[in-house]
C-alpha cells in the first residue's frame, strides 16, 4: 500500500521524506486532496548507466599494484586506441 501525503508535509519534512525513498519506500503526493505527483526511488538502470563501466586495470592486485601515473595513462591509450576512440588533449601530459 502506497502513503498518502500533503504538500505541504513534503515541503516541511523533505529530509525525512528524501530519506525514506533512499530507502525505498514510495509516496503520492496531494494537493487539495488531489494527487500531483508520485514520489519514488530512481530505479538502477533509469539513466543506462548500470554495467556500462568496464574494468581496463585493477590497482589492487599483482603486478600492476605499484605503477606510476604515466604508466597508467599509457593503458588508458592503449585501451581507448583498441575501442577507436582518443583521449582528450587535456588530459595529456
Amino acid at each position: 500500500m502506497q502513503t498518502i501525503i500533503g504538500l505541504k508535509e513534503l515541503r516541511n519534512n523533505t529530509e525525512k521524506y528524501i530519506g525514506a525513498v533512499k530507502r525505498g519506500r514510495s509516496f503520492m503526493v496531494v494537493r487539495r486532496s488531489e494527487p500531483v505527483f508520485h514520489l519514488a526511488p530512481v530505479p538502477v538502470d533509469e539513466w543506462g548507466d548500470e554495467g556500462t563501466w568496464e574494468t581496463i586495470l585493477d590497482l589492487t592486485k599483482g603486478k600492476d599494484r605499484n605503477i606510476t601515473a604515466g604508466q597508467l595513462l599509457k593503458y588508458i591509450r592503449e585501451f581507448d586506441a583498441k575501442q577507436g576512440r582518443k583521449v582528450s588533449s587535456k588530459a595529456r601530459s
